[in-house]
């Protein structure tokens, strides 16, 4: 009997508010670590099992994740975090945001081709991955750890550090509204 790809353990701690918007990145951070968590736990599945019903569903997790929320995080931060860093003219901070957005475009690009991989998943076209798609894989997912190290250790504290009270409740009504929340 097969063991099922469980979410369980990838179970959220209580999530931040929109109230928050600094530490609603954070969260949504989490979640990212989460879905690779997945992503990873999926590869290991499809090595024995093939891409199974439970297989194909974790592959759909992990599209779902990665086409609607993630894409609203990168927007959350070239709207309100990167510009006003940009802005101030940091020497020291300027490269790191510059890089960053750098990141956000290839992290899409490297979404595009494994989210192509995911659909043969889904749609039980593969049952093992090929060299290539395991490489397609891990340039995607090996991305996030230094890009998500310099947000949360660089880049939003300097952003914190700039943004007012009323640039911050601006953040949150955005990003709420772009989320169609509150």
């Amino acid at each position: 009997m097969t063991q099922p790809i469980s979410l369980r353990s990838l179970t959220p701690t209580p999530a931040a508010g929109f109230e928050q918007p600094f530490e609603m990145l954070e969260a949504c951070h989490e979640r990212v670590h989460r879905m690779l968590t997945l992503l990873a736990r999926l590869r290991a599945h499809l090595r024995e099992h093939g891409a199974d019903v439970q297989a194909q569903q974790a592959a759909r997790d992990v599209m779902r994740y990665f086409d609607q929320a993630a894409p609203q995080h990168h927007l959350d931060e070239e709207l309100h975090v990167f510009p006003p860093l940009l802005a101030q003219g940091d020497a020291r901070i300027v490269p790191v945001v510059q890089r960053l957005q750098q990141d956000h475009l290839q992290m899409e690009s490297r979404w595009q081709a494994a989210r192509e991989v995911l659909v043969l998943i889904a749609q039980a076209q593969v049952q093992h991955l090929s060299a290539g798609d395991e490489a397609c894989l891990d340039a995607f997912a090996g991305g996030y750890d230094d890009h998500i190290r310099a947000e949360e250790e660089i880049a939003y504290p300097a952003a914190q550090a700039l943004l007012d009270e009323p640039a911050r409740t601006a953040m949150s009504k955005d990003m709420m509204h772009r989320r169609g929340a509150g």
